[in-house]
């Protein structure tokens, strides 16, 4: 029987679609022991990670090497003084380590803050100071480690340093502290209800978010791996996404090893479709999943031959209709599409490949109760456009579902309002049940598969002396879905020209991380506003469109 059938109640229909889930699971549920220890116990060899870099190095994982190589990071961890619900943040690109390190920190009992190696020392600052961080595991790479004392050495603050491979100033070498290290390791009691893993996520009017998740959030990706990416048992899933952002949990962990599937990871830097190719036939990759932007470059240089490919999947953005096409017409595979958030488990998809409708958000998840409500919580009819909203389970709190904003109970509090929770983005929904996105409603702009918040480009650039006010928004854009573009409104003494866009846009690119560059500026007279005071983002993309906001 496969694990993930221990905690959960199924029912299909005819056609082999999901009508019914529902979740079961002890109180003290914790995926590291309950799930991968346990199947390295019954079944050792099987294989849990095939790892691969571009320098072709390669390393194959068992659950049962995943099992000890984890308990021995959680004595390491646990000496250094790191235990139950201290915060460790984990910025280790898609390293090996990072699945030997998450699995410890569940095993503690600590909660895992994966981080992106993009972050800038003053991002870095803002979450270690937020989240009160004892620990911090960390790449060698792009500077990361200096980057880190830097941002340390600002709050005056310490924690536990490690790195992983090499030797680093200041910092143990994890990997050299695993090789002394126990394997023996006595199960920590903690509650299916305790904090996991907190995710920073983007907003528009205020810094990042920290979301919080709890121990059964891996249980409500068994509906993201089976049913929407069809990862099989003994199969071999691989997810395009780095392990700082959310992504990597809906598609390299946890509902793939509670299917039985082993989960592919190619250690890269830039993105090569030829080379994501390559990996998929060399290793034998039954599904994949990846951003819209990765299936852009594909079907724009060719796409190859991929005989052991089943099945196919995307999210983070809209997928154009022209990409979904030429894809299954080489293939044969049809692009399931599929919605969720930061703070949820997927909540939407085209969850049979043979169902998929091109452009469509597809149909709710059975284990969910989603409603598209209008302004007074009141339920829109097909083809009107409404909130997509996640309406809380009759009786209990629903998995999959954060339990919270780290000390914000207020924005907590605002998203759960009318006892519903709120996603932000609009759609509609056609007579066949299928939904259709149609906008955010707090303007968070998705490029290249990350998110962005307008606030986190606008502070940056209202620094520069010649901006008096600036707004930022997302443009449609062929290759990353949307570039992110200022509307900028200059102080008297400035004029705007070719020097001034070039001068802005290197300032605030700086000053930023990669995936939040300025990519374009467009110089206004004034800022169209609300009553209330508040820029209408709405109009400022309909006249960079328009090209009608330059002076």
């Amino acid at each position: 029987m496969s694990m993930y059938k221990k905690f959960c109640t199924e029912q299909l229909d005819e056609q082999g679609r999901l009508k019914y889930f529902s979740l079961r699971y002890p109180e003290n549920f914790n995926f590291a022991y309950d799930v991968v220890d346990a199947i390295a116990e019954a079944e050792p060899e099987k294989r849990a990670l095939v790892w691969c870099n571009t320098e072709g190095q390669e390393k194959i994982f068992s659950f049962e090497e995943m099992a000890r190589q984890s308990n021995q990071a959680a004595n390491v961890f646990h000496h250094a003084g790191i235990g139950k619900g201290d915060r460790v943040m984990v910025i280790l690109k898609r390293h090996y380590e990072y699945w030997i390190c998450a699995l410890a920190l569940h095993k503690l009992g600590a909660v895992l803050i994966p981080a992106t190696h993009m972050l800038t020392e003053a991002d870095l600052i803002y979450r270690l100071q937020t989240a009160q961080v004892k620990g911090i595991i960390c790449t060698t790479q792009d500077q990361v480690p200096q980057r880190v004392l830097a941002a340390l050495e600002q709050l005056s603050m310490h924690c536990c340093l490690w790195t992983v491979q090499q030797d680093t100033e200041g910092f143990r070498n994890l990997n050299r502290d695993l090789e002394t290290a126990s394997a023996e390791w006595e199960r920590v009691e903690t509650k299916a209800d305790d904090p996991m893993v907190i995710y920073f996520t983007s907003g528009t009017t205020g810094n990042p978010k920290a979301v919080i998740h709890d121990h059964r959030y891996p249980l409500a990706h068994i509906v993201t791996a089976k049913y929407w990416q069809q990862a099989e048992d003994q199969g071999l899933h691989f997810t395009v996404a780095e392990t700082g952002w959310a992504k990597a949990s809906w598609g390299k962990l946890y509902g793939q090893w509670l299917v039985g599937s082993a989960v592919m990871v190619c250690d890269f830097d830039n993105f090569d479709p030829k080379q994501l190719c390559t990996v998929i036939n060399t290793y034998g990759v039954t599904s994949f999943c990846a951003p819209p932007t990765v299936y852009r470059y594909l079907v724009r240089k060719g796409v190859p031959e991929m005989p052991s490919l089943k099945h196919a999947s995307t999210a983070g953005e809209m997928l154009a209709k022209e990409v979904f096409r030429k894809f299954t017409e080489k293939t044969g595979i049809p692009l399931a599409e599929g919605y969720g958030q930061t703070e949820t488990t997927l909540l939407m998809a085209n969850f049979c490949g043979w169902d998929a409708v091109e452009g469509s958000m597809g149909t709710p998840s059975p284990f969910y109760q989603i409603r598209l409500l209008d302004r007074d919580g009141k339920e829109v009819p097909p083809g009107e456009i409404g909130e997509v909203c996640v309406l809380p389970p009759e009786e209990g709190t629903q998995a999959g579902i954060f339990v919270g904003y780290l000390d914000n109970e207020g924005q907590y509090s605002y998203v759960w309002r009318g006892g519903v929770y709120h996603t932000g983005d609009a759609a509609w929904q056609d007579e066949d049940g299928h939904f259709w996105f149609h906008g955010r409603f707090d303007d968070i702009i998705k490029t290249g598969g990350f998110r962005v918040g307008p606030y986190e480009v606008e502070h940056v650039l209202l620094e520069h002396p010649a901006v008096q006010e600036c707004s930022v928004f997302g443009v449609p854009d062929p290759l990353r879905g949307q570039a992110i573009r200022a509307a900028v409104l200059l102080s008297p003494d400035f004029e705007a020209s070719t020097a001034m866009e070039k001068e802005l846009k290197d300032f605030c690119n700086s000053r930023l991380a990669e995936y939040k560059w300025l990519r374009g500026v467009e110089f206004v007279s004034s800022m169209p506003k609300t009553i209330s005071g508040k820029i209408r983002k709405g109009e400022l993309r309909k006249q960079a469109a328009n090209g009608t906001s330059s002076l």
